[in-house]
């Protein structure tokens, strides 16, 4: 998984005045857990753009003036109700040899046969929960609807879980196809239709000629 690197200065006060100041200049008051013990620090709001306000998930390498390095995932991220400018954010410190959980975005792959015939794919799970070492961690879990036809659904155990564990139930849906009023039938059952049609036609025309009367001034019994 990408990793951003966010650098920051450690707070020495962490009381209400101390944090509404830091806002006012334009500064996020943050906390890192997870280690030994809380690390409260403070970054410029534009370092966390590349971070926040994207579809993508990465690690977080949070760097001190002091030269501490501290690797963390993003755990909980606070906005103001009104101006939706970040108030706080709490991040969670991470190691090599202990699995993490994180929420990873699902990228749907592939042309859908079912969507090719007027189906409508609807995404029930954009992000998934894995379970994997931070090494493992994927940066999208790719979820191809290639054969998916109309009226199919695609289940969390139908993707590859090498080396992450999803956290989900394995009748967690991720999509599925459904139906639409200009959906129309699949082409092989199409082709069939048209063959029994075909055969009905034909078995109509020999009863039907059968039991037409015969022809007018035939001599009988010719």
């Amino acid at each position: 998984m990408k990793s951003i690197t966010i650098n920051g200065s450690q707070r020495e006060s962490v009381g209400k005045v101390a944090t509404k100041a830091l806002r006012n200049a334009g500064k996020v008051p943050c906390v890192v857990y997870g280690g030994e013990a809380p690390i409260h620090f403070s970054a410029d709001e534009i370092a966390f753009k590349n971070l926040v306000y994207t579809p993508d998930v990465h690690t977080v390498v949070v760097a001190l003036e002091d030269g501490t390095k501290v690797e963390c995932i993003l755990q909980d991220i606070q906005f103001h109700p009104v101006t939706d400018r970040i108030l706080h954010i709490d991040f969670y410190q991470i190691f090599d040899d202990k699995p993490v959980m994180m929420e990873i975005p699902v990228r749907i792959t592939g042309n859908s046969k079912g969507v090719r015939n007027g189906g409508v794919l609807r995404i029930v799970n954009r992000k998934l929960r894995v379970k994997a070492l931070p090494a493992d961690l994927p940066d999208f879990i790719e979820a191809d609807i290639t054969e998916m036809k109309i009226g199919s659904k695609m289940y969390v155990t139908e993707v590859d879980q090498e080396k992450f564990t999803i956290m989900h139930s394995d009748n967690a849906v991720i999509c599925q196809v459904r139906t639409s009023r200009t959906a129309i039938v699949d082409e092989e059952e199409e082709e069939e239709g048209e063959e029994g049609e075909e055969g009905v036609e034909g078995a109509e025309g020999e009863a039907a000629a059968a039991d037409a009367p015969a022809a007018e001034g035939a001599p009988a019994g010719e």
